[in-house]
């Protein structure tokens, strides 16, 4: 039996997390449950899986948080250090931290230094400070099993090969919704056409992340510090079918890839099992169905994004920090209409000319880092509404 802590359980990977462990009953216990607001899906959670401990991380909900689950041996907490505290309870094995954006760092952090094992689907906090938590995960003995699919992919051909023998690793890309389109057509741009992702069902903020190709740019980034890779090792194709979740080219020029079909359970499923593979009911892929697959180059000059994270791995220091703080910060202007599409890298670029660089940052600077980026990038975002307006 091994015990789970979700971060983030209310959300699309948690809930599928759930779902695998509901599939599982004889093999995984729920040890601790976290959400932000949706206390109703959160309440039913624990319910049904009996966690030791429930996290609202939005405190004016609390009360009802705590009135719904005050019979049961829950302990409920609210706030953000109840993160760190769900992180680190005692009875996990496994911490699958799959909060959103940057907020995920201090809570894997108390995980790491409390020798949990991290299912890591919050890719900002390898991009936020990975060099910071991978020698944390180092210096503690804990192993990092990355949840993205990519990752995974990544993960699973590297078992048995020795890290110096990789040449070069490809991350595959589904291009998103606007695949193939030019500057004219991003332009003009809506909101609900950006959320129609046509491969993956993901939350609002990843789905967008993908359309603009960040998403694939913060994974590039994550990479470096999962595999230990120089960003000239890191390649980037789209591959439509999203069948081929990535591929490890070796230095003796052989090329493993990793397949299926495109489904979040799958690699869910191999983190919560590793080192184990667990057999399961998922439906089997089948290359009669997909007599094509298909790879071509990312266009890194339409969606810029993706090269604003290249530029921000090769720089080091803080700048990673920067673009996924105001990368956060666009995206909720654009769900919001304040911005267009292509002004999201517009504000990127303004925040990695226009806040400090650190080249060596403590868990401090990278704070800091974030919270001026995110002033920053909220002031050029009003400057572009009332310009807008104009």
């Amino acid at each position: 039996m091994k015990n789970i802590s979700i971060l983030g359980a209310t959300g699309s990977i948690g809930t599928q997390a759930l779902e695998v462990i509901a599939a599982n009953p004889g093999l995984y216990k729920v040890s601790a449950l976290t959400a932000q607001a949706n206390a109703r899906l959160l309440i039913e959670q624990a319910l049904k899986y009996r966690p030791g401990m429930v996290v609202i991380g939005d405190e004016s909900l609390y009360l009802e948080v705590k009135s719904a689950l005050g019979a049961l041996p829950i302990k409920v907490l609210a706030g953000e250090d109840a993160l760190c505290e769900a992180a680190s309870i005692t009875e996990a094995d496994l911490v699958l931290t799959a909060v959103m954006g940057s907020v995920g760092l201090k809570p894997t952090i108390a995980a790491i230094k409390a020798g949990k094992d991290i299912g890591l689907a919050n890719k900002e906090t390898l991009v936020v400070a990975g060099d910071l938590i991978t020698r944390l995960a180092r210096e503690h003995g804990v192993k990092i099993i990355p949840v993205d699919s990519e990752h995974s992919a990544i993960f699973q051909c590297l078992i048995g090969e020795a890290p110096d023998s990789v040449e070069k690793i490809y991350l595959t890309a589904s291009g998103g919704p606007f695949r193939g389109k030019d500057l004219a057509f991003l332009a003009g741009v809506t909101k609900a056409q950006a959320l129609k992702h046509p491969n993956w069902v993901m939350g609002a903020k990843i789905t967008i992340d993908s359309a603009s190709l960040m998403n694939k740019g913060l994974e590039v980034i994550e990479a470096k510090w999962l595999f230990g890779l120089e960003a000239d090792q890191i390649d980037v194709i789209v591959h439509p079918q999203s069948i081929v979740h990535s591929l490890v080219q070796f230095n003796d020029g052989s090329i493993k890839a990793q397949m299926g079909l495109p489904d979040m359970k799958l690699p869910i499923h191999y983190a919560l099992a590793y080192p184990e593979r667990i057999s399961s009911d998922f439906k089997r892929f089948s290359f009669m169905d997909y007599p094509e697959l298909t790879f071509s180059q990312a266009d890194s000059g339409t969606f810029r994004n993706l090269e604003l994270a290249y530029s921000a791995l090769r720089k080091g220091g803080n700048m990673a920090c920067i673009v996924n703080a105001a990368n956060e910060i666009v995206v909720n202007a654009f769900l919001n209409d304040q911005i267009g599409f292509l002004q999201m890298s517009e504000v990127i670029e303004a925040c990695m000319e226009g806040v400090a660089f650190i080249a060596a940052p403590t868990l401090n600077n990278y704070l800091e880092t974030d919270q001026h980026t995110r002033i920053f990038a909220n002031q050029l975002v009003t400057k572009q509404v009332l310009n807008n307006q104009n």
